[in-house]
């Protein structure tokens, strides 16, 4: 104790500071389990080192596999959670390219819905939070391009082979259509509603992913969030509510705007 000082207080601070900031980066994947789980398995080596011979001995040998296993497991998430970071850091990457392109891929898609919900066609358009959607990306077909009217009009367009699904955008880029998405288990309010619909309220449920549905049947546009759904919106809600989701993600704080 007539060691502790200042120093010993910063040094705490710095720890705790670095742990935090870990678990903000990891937010939204399933990589927080597994820092807690880290967490727990130090607690447990510090608490058997000083105890337990056997025990201890168990965790020093297995601590080497876990620090293996990590990177191959949850690869994903820690490939999302460096991205966050890098997001995070507006003066190594160009922020103003990347509203511009989010800007520029909101109208590219409004325009697209506009068209859809006048002739009627049913679509459902998943955009990509921070948690990743890689495992319902594999059930689709790969697309990688640019974000554009003509080329969701195209893929939604009635006897195509890839109309019947989701299309899921990640930034301002198409990565996938034809995607299988998990249907919700709950009673939606409306039981006229759709798979388009119950798939759009499934996806959202899981994740923090912004879902947007034409009614084939209706025409009518509706978005998913949360596990709720807004329905009948007309394009400049629908714009105001992109907008809202595609804003600048905070390091140390979500900053996700609710729609």
């Amino acid at each position: 104790m007539p060691q502790f000082g200042w120093s010993s207080v910063v040094d705490i601070l710095l720890v705790a500071l670095v742990f935090y900031g870990l678990f903000r980066l990891f937010q939204g994947t399933q990589a927080v389990a597994l820092l807690r789980g880290i967490l727990v398995i130090a607690l447990l080596f510090l608490f058997a080192a000083s105890r337990f011979t056997a025990f201890g001995w168990l965790l020093r040998n297995a601590a080497p596999i876990i620090l293996v296993a990590i990177p191959v497991v949850f690869q994903p998430e820690l490939r999302r959670a460096l991205e966050r970071l890098g997001r995070s850091a507006p003066f190594l990457t160009g922020r103003s390219s990347r509203e511009t392109s989010a800007q520029r891929a909101i109208h590219e898609v409004i325009l697209a819905v506009e068209t859809l919900a006048r002739e009627r066609t049913g679509a459902l358009i998943v955009f990509e939070g921070d948690t990743g959607l890689e495992e319902h990306i594999e059930s689709g077909e790969r697309v990688d391009a640019d974000v554009s009217a003509r080329l969701l009009l195209t893929i939604f367009f009635p006897g195509t082979p890839l109309h019947d699904g989701a299309v899921i955008i990640r930034g301002d880029r198409v990565i996938a259509a034809a995607c299988v998405l998990p249907l919700t288990n709950r009673d939606l309010a409306d039981s006229s509603l759709g798979t388009r619909h119950r798939a759009a309220v499934g996806i959202t449920e899981q994740n923090d992913a912004l879902a947007v549905i034409v009614s084939e049947e209706t025409g009518i546009i509706s978005v998913a969030r949360g596990g709720r759904i807004a329905r009948r919106l007309d394009t400049q809600r629908l714009r105001t509510i992109l907008q809202a989701f595609h804003k600048p993600r905070r390091f140390f704080g979500t900053g996700v705007s609710s729609s």
